[in-house]
């Protein structure tokens, strides 16, 4: 059923930067922190497709931290998923991706921060990491604010400023702008949060050390913030409205228990994914490949999506009864759809220690980073998509799977390089691509018609 209530009394604000590594997750995070702590039910949202960030937005707000990808999902799909994550809520706030203008690689606005705070009619603060400059400051922003007159930069936060003299000279300059300062951070390390090979460590990995880092996030916001002015800013939003996103009710009958894979090894997956498989029938359970021994009673099928297993490898081999019982309920012609992180799990080996063995093939750490949008054809009928089936994806990993590619292949992709890759066998999708099942809610009902016919 889709819902067609307006969203246009929702504040929404848009946190962006002239780049990465500008402070734009400390920021938003705080933000979403302090004003969680005022009492304000906000709803988190982070651009483009990343899985880390929302974690840490989930700590902050206490609600599902939700993506907003205009390349997997399509433009069209923005306003819609928004709106389903905010509903009910007093104020947004959408962390933003890379550099403002930053997006799919050679096609133009398309997924960037600055796209989606279009789509969504939504004020844009600037965080803007001034450590080694003062005046520079003005022409920086001035460059920002003019360089599209769609998008509406309503304030700038300066980060990592190091003296009030420092804020003063920066403070001078950007008078000429037209762009009001609505915070002023100090440097603070303890609000870094440590990174690794794929960016910062997720949640589930560090859970009290994430909450003391998301506390002192949300002191300096408090701190050096003009949070009124943030809120008033947020409600100056244009109006939003029509259909928000829900997933198709398609269930039928008893439901099937499908399986997913979590814990710290398996942190990577959209809240929509789940919200459609319950939607298509299915009881969702959540186990954890560290420490379970065994699937789920009455598991009917089995979603492993992405994470860090490299970094668990000894612990996952080392649980000899869930990867045998991964392998039995596999080979017994059970769906299985596995991202990234499960398409290591399942292979033979990952870094020499033994996995489920479901697929003919073995993995490895490599130092070469794979990482972009694809554009992706399903070659063959699967448990997710009949053949020809066409769906945006996101690799981003930095493992070799050996051969990269089974005789029968999931995905055909067009570019960078026209190749195939993953691995249909019987029940079992197994692949790189990080797909949005928003983008084709067909998915989630074949996977479950599968799962009762099996």
């Amino acid at each position: 059923m889709t819902s067609y209530t307006s969203v246009s009394s929702v504040p929404r604000l848009v946190i962006a930067a002239p780049s990465s590594r500008s402070g734009k997750t400390t920021v938003a995070t705080g933000l979403m922190a302090a004003l969680t702590e005022r009492g304000l039910a906000v709803s988190p949202h982070k651009v483009g497709p990343d899985y880390i960030d929302p974690g840490y937005h989930a700590l902050a707000s206490g609600r599902v931290g939700r993506n907003l990808d205009a390349y997997l999902c399509g433009p069209e799909l923005v306003a819609p998923l928004f709106a389903h994550g905010a509903r009910g809520c007093d104020i947004a706030v959408v962390e933003g991706v890379m550099g403002m203008f930053d997006g799919a690689s050679g096609q133009g606005e398309l997924a960037s921060t600055a796209h989606v705070a279009k789509l969504l009619r939504a004020p844009v603060v600037l965080v803007v990491d001034a450590s080694s400059q003062s005046r520079s400051v003005a022409a920086l922003v001035h460059g920002f604010a003019s360089w599209d007159p769609e998008v509406r930069i309503g304030g700038v936060i300066l980060n990592k400023v190091a003296s009030d003299r420092h804020e003063e000279l920066l403070r001078d300059a950007l008078e000429s702008t037209g762009v009001p300062v609505l915070g002023v951070l100090r440097r603070a390390p303890q609000v870094d949060t440590p990174s690794r090979h794929l960016g910062l460590v997720p949640v589930a990995e560090r859970q009290a050390a994430a909450l003391e880092a998301v506390a002192a996030m949300a002191a300096q916001v408090r701190a050096g913030c003009d949070l009124e002015a943030l809120v008033a800013l947020a409600r100056s939003a244009g109006a939003l409205s029509g259909p928000a996103w829900e997933p198709p009710v398609t269930a039928t009958g008893r439901r099937e228990v499908v399986a997913v894979a979590g814990g710290p090894a398996f942190t990577f997956s959209y809240a929509e994914h789940a919200e459609l498989l319950t939607a298509a029938g299915a009881e969702v359970v959540v186990f954890d490949p560290l420490r379970d021994e065994q699937l789920p009673d009455g598991t009917r099928g089995l979603v492993i999506g992405g994470g860090f297993p490299e970094m668990y490898a000894a612990e996952l081999s080392a649980n000899e009864p869930l990867r045998k019982a991964v392998a039995e309920l596999a080979f017994g012609g059970a769906p299985v759809a596995a991202e990234c992180a499960g398409l290591l799990y399942l292979c033979r080996e990952l870094d020499g220690r033994p996995m489920c063995g479901v697929l003919d093939a073995t993995a490895r750490m490599d130092e070469r980073l794979t990482l972009g949008y694809r554009d992706a054809v399903a070659v063959g009928d699967s448990v997710l998509a009949p053949a020809g089936t066409r769906m945006r994806a996101h690799e981003f990993h930095r493992t070799v799977v050996e051969p990269g590619a089974g005789p029968a292949p999931a995905w055909g992709i067009r570019s960078p390089q026209p190749r195939v890759e993953g691995f249909v066998r019987g029940g079992v999708h197994a692949s790189y691509l990080h797909t949005h099942w928003a983008a084709e809610p067909g998915v989630a009902r074949r996977f479950v018609d599968r799962c009762r016919a099996s």
